[in-house]
């Protein structure tokens, strides 16, 4: 018999569906809120889940815990798989990461001795005896390192199928925002601007956005939004091809070929709250881009996406228990949200079972 438990996930990007779906599939009666579900960083993503590849110095904690989000995409792959019979396309191609000029192959150098301190020995491979995996990368760039494992899923399709998991699990989505938020000790309850919702268990999951009024935390962490854009393309189909990292002029670019020619490119990195993409920052992606693969100079592009991504003060995730032990609040993925979201589903489960 399913328990009448009730939980109210605050938040609708990928950390609070993928939370909702492992609680709802645990037995528990799930309200879910957000004003677009799969919207904001998650609909910026490019899905990457590259625990080495993006990992950076003194970033090692970061590393031991993403180490193990490969598994945890295929753990839930086969959840998705036993509610919504599709199948979740994870892709294993790993990353090419090059350097564009001599300041950039330095520090694609200082990213192996960081790969080298974690355990990690990228192989290193050169246009002269892999010529295919240079495939349309500028002939400047004659070498780099490939780091194996990493892997990449569309998370339009995990918002699709997630969604449609939680709504055959029966969760309750409510798209408003939750202006508050309170309980007594034996419940939490959640307010919107036209009704309030009581549940046994709470998790606030809302990315880079405010937390809702009432909501106690310890103050040990602060969540600062870092925007990032993300421009699609109908362009060249590298995808029997690794994933690019370079760092182009000290800065760093990527790029995730689907197949069928549907690339898409990133990463701009700025601090601050004002939402849209902004013409500068598209101009400084596209050049990076064409700088490191020259191919896409003919590519048509399809649309630009932005969003915020929660930045803890030390880089690292955290969940955190607040005020009176039933509302909980995960948070400070940054640009691992995708990555990590397993890992913070499974998270938010334990933490209601401890509470339960």
């Amino acid at each position: 018999m399913k328990s009448a438990k009730h939980a109210l996930v605050v938040g609708g990007g990928v950390i609070g569906l993928t939370s909702a779906f492992q609680l709802a599939r645990h037995g528990w009666r799930v309200t879910l809120f957000g004003p677009r579900p799969g919207g904001g960083a998650t609909w910026a993503a490019a899905g990457m889940i590259a625990p080495i590849a993006e990992i950076g110095a003194g970033e090692a904690a970061n590393y031991e815990l993403q180490s193990g989000a490969l598994d945890a995409w295929r753990g839930f792959a086969n959840d998705l798989r036993e509610v919504t019979q599709k199948e979740l396309s994870i892709v294993e191609i790993g990353t090419l990461l090059l350097g564009w000029d001599g300041s950039d192959r330095r520090m694609v150098e200082q990213f192996a001795q960081i790969a080298a301190d974690l355990g990690v020995v990228p192989r290193r491979v050169s246009l002269d005896e892999e010529p295919g995996m240079f495939e349309g990368v500028s002939s400047r760039i004659s070498d780099g390192l490939l780091v194996e494992g990493d892997a990449w899923l569309d998370p339009d399709q995990v918002v699709a199928y997630v969604s449609e998991a939680n709504e055959a699990l029966g969760v309750s989505i409510v798209k408003e925002v939750v202006v508050s938020v309170g309980g007594d000790g034996t419940r939490v309850e959640a307010t919107t601007a036209s009704d309030s919702f009581v549940g046994d268990i709470g998790v606030i999951a809302t990315g880079a956005g405010a937390l809702p009024t009432g909501a106690m935390t310890s103050g040990k962490h602060v969540v600062r939004p870092i925007h990032g854009i993300t421009v699609r393309l109908r362009g060249i189909d590298r995808s029997a091809q690794p994933m690019i990292r370079s760092f182009v002029r000290g800065s760093t670019f990527y790029m995730v070929s689907r197949p069928g020619g549907y690339d898409v490119l990133g990463a701009s990195s700025e601090e601050r709250h004002e939402a849209g993409a902004q013409v500068g920052e598209v101009q400084r992606l596209l050049r990076d881009a064409l700088d490191v693969v020259p191919a896409l100079e003919t590519a048509v592009i399809l649309e630009t996406r932005e969003g915020n991504r929660p930045a803890s003060d030390d880089l690292r995730p955290f969940f955190e228990v607040l005020g009176d032990g039933r509302w909980s609040w995960s948070s400070g993925h940054f640009r691992h949200g995708v990555t990590l979201a397993p890992i913070a589903a499974n998270e938010a489960l334990r933490f209601a079972e401890r509470v339960a």
